[in-house]
C-alpha cells in the first residue's frame, strides 16, 4: 500500500497546531476542536471563513479507527490472525500487535489532512481553485451535518452516476 506519513513521529499536538497556523493565515476564524468521547482524542478541527457566497462553517473529521484498521491490515499482510483480530498467530515472524499501530494512525491520520490543507490552501490562493471548490464536502449544513453526509444519506439522486446492478 502506498502510504503518506505512514511512520510520521511528530506529536498529534504538533500537527493540529500547524493546521491551524495554516487555517489562520488564510482567513479562518472561529476554530474549534472536536473531541472523541471515548478516548479524549481530537477527531476533528472546525471552523469559518469568508467565501464569495458569505461565511461558511466547515468540519475535517480525521478517522483514526479506520487508519488505525488500514494500518495493521497493511501490517499483517494476509498473516493468519487470533480470533479476536488483534494478534498475528504465534508463528509468524511479525511480533507487533493491533495495540501498537493506535498511536501511528493517529499521527498518520492528522499528519494527512495537514498535507491536505496546505495544498488546497495553496491551491486556493494560486487561484486555481475555490475555497468551496475545495471544501464543499466537508461544509456544514443547515442541518449540522456536513454536505457531504447530507448528500450521502440522500442517495444523492440524480447527481451521481447510477451504480450497476
Amino acid at each position: 500500500m502506498f502510504l503518506k506519513n505512514y511512520t510520521s513521529d511528530v506529536p498529534t499536538s504538533q500537527t493540529i497546531h500547524r493546521i491551524e497556523q495554516v487555517l489562520i493565515r488564510c482567513g479562518a476564524a472561529g476554530i474549534t476542536k472536536e473531541y472523541a468521547t471515548t478516548a479524549g482524542e481530537i477527531e476533528a478541527l472546525s471552523f469559518q471563513i469568508e467565501t464569495p457566497n458569505g461565511k461558511v462553517s466547515i468540519r475535517l473529521p480525521v478517522d483514526v479507527q479506520r487508519a488505525w484498521g488500514a494500518l495493521w491490515t497493511d501490517y499483517a499482510n494476509g498473516e493468519k490472525l487470533s480470533d479476536d483480530g488483534q494478534r498475528i498467530q504465534w508463528n509468524s515472524r511479525k511480533k507487533k500487535v493491533r495495540a501498537d499501530f493506535k498511536e501511528q494512525a493517529l499521527r498518520t491520520a492528522w499528519k494527512i489532512m495537514q498535507d491536505w490543507v496546505e495544498v488546497q490552501m495553496s491551491m486556493i490562493q494560486l487561484k486555481q481553485a475555490e475555497t468551496l471548490q475545495v471544501f464543499l464536502p466537508y461544509v456544514i449544513s443547515s442541518s449540522g451535518e456536513t454536505i457531504y453526509h447530507r448528500l450521502a444519506n440522500s442517495g444523492v439522486a440524480g447527481l451521481l452516476p447510477e451504480r450497476a446492478k
